[in-house]
């Protein structure tokens, strides 16, 4: 399912699903709800990206189990027809930390939408993610914040192990039940937590692998200053056969840095919710893979600058995006200070392809490290 091309000086893999392959390292365009926002599939495809990113959780909730069910899943229902993979509601348990409870069993949340009760197992947890027919299930956990002590870390150590245990016993169930299909089986992923407490992370990890999963996720809340030396930390322990998950992060130079270190997927809102709020990538200058990448090979465009007020330039005069190809700076200055939502859509455009093709320049600088 995972086969790593290259390992040496720098990872290259292909990962092989049940709605296609995907090159590594990948980026993944988040579609919490079943849609990136403001772009339809077609973009998403024109754009170049293999899989994209939902959450299990806010698809449990709308459109809900009965209409994915109808659809055959969420390809189905959408109009996707490649990879997906979904969360599996543990980032809720950071994001909505103020409508959940959070016991041995699993976690119970209060809607945020109609205050109705959810009480989400790591089984119940597989088992929207089959509905909705994803080609990597992420296991249920509990994502940490930062800064977290070292009894809550712990406890999210504890918990994250023991429904991961869970998750898998019900995955092989699933299995033996026919349920899953051996032609169409998903991967499962499990999710390393620990907070920056080193002891607790190498102790996740091992146990995770004790466990055996098809792919690691490296998970939790941490301060920027400090993702990329624990990260390199965190991937010296993880099987160099199995892909490994940064989950998300992040800004340009924090993908660069973490797939120098041998991270093989990302994902991430900040390329989508930085273009609809008027920022926009150019590019400056050829990528140099670093653990320590500085920010210098683009430039972050703050469109509704009035310097932009007349520019017939495109955002980049080097990008072949569909943004770029047809419209100029003063227009989509324009569309942004008049809040119209062709602007959404072309901003997310242009960001997503800077994005992808970043990956593109980094998997070719793997090829000929």
């Amino acid at each position: 399912m995972f086969q790593l091309t290259q390992s040496s000086p720098l990872r290259k893999g292909v990962l092989t699903l049940p709605h296609g392959t995907v090159q590594t390292p990948f980026f993944m365009p988040i579609a919490t709800r079943g849609a990136v926002k403001a772009l339809t599939p077609d973009d998403i495809h024109t754009l170049g990206a293999e899989i994209i990113l939902s959450n299990t959780y806010h698809l449990y909730q709308r459109p809900g189990m009965d209409i994915l069910k109808k659809w055959g899943g969420l390809h189905g229902f959408m109009g996707w027809n490649k990879p997906i993979l979904t969360d599996s509601g543990g980032y809720q348990v950071f994001s909505l930390s103020k409508f959940r409870k959070i016991t041995p069993e699993g976690i119970t949340f209060q809607s945020e939408i109609n205050g109705a009760t959810i009480f989400l197992t790591p089984e119940k947890a597989v088992d929207i993610q089959l509905a909705i027919g994803s080609d990597i299930i992420m296991v249920l956990d509990i994502c940490t914040p930062w800064p977290c002590t070292y009894e809550q870390a712990r406890y999210a150590v504890d918990m994250s192990v023991a429904w991961a245990a869970r998750s898998k016993k019900h995955f092989e169930k699933c299995i033996k039940q026919k349920r899953i299909s051996p032609a169409k089986r998903p991967l499962l992923f499990a999710i390393s937590q620990g907070a920056l407490y080193k002891d607790l992370r190498k102790e996740c990890i091992e146990k995770l692998l004790a466990i055996d999963f098809d792919g690691y996720g490296i998970g939790g809340v941490a301060p920027k200053k400090m993702v990329t030396e624990f990260v390199s930390w965190c991937t010296e322990l993880l099987p160099p056969d199995k892909p490994r998950y940064l989950m998300g992060v992040g800004r340009p130079e924090d993908i660069v840095e973490a797939v120098a270190v041998g991270v093989d997927m990302f994902d991430c809102v900040i390329p989508t919710r930085e273009g609809r709020h008027g920022v926009l990538y150019v590019k400056k200058k050829p990528i140099k893979l670093s653990r320590h990448c500085k920010p210098t090979f683009y430039q972050s465009m703050r469109i509704k600058h009035d310097r932009y007020k007349t520019d017939t330039k495109p955002i980049d005069p080097v990008c072949d995006c569909y943004t770029c190809k047809h419209f100029t700076r003063a227009y989509l200055r324009h569309l942004y200070i008049i809040e119209e939502s062709l602007f959404y859509r072309l901003a997310s455009i242009h960001n997503l392809h800077f994005y992808l093709r970043m990956m593109e320049e980094l998997r070719d600088l793997s090829k000929s490290a």
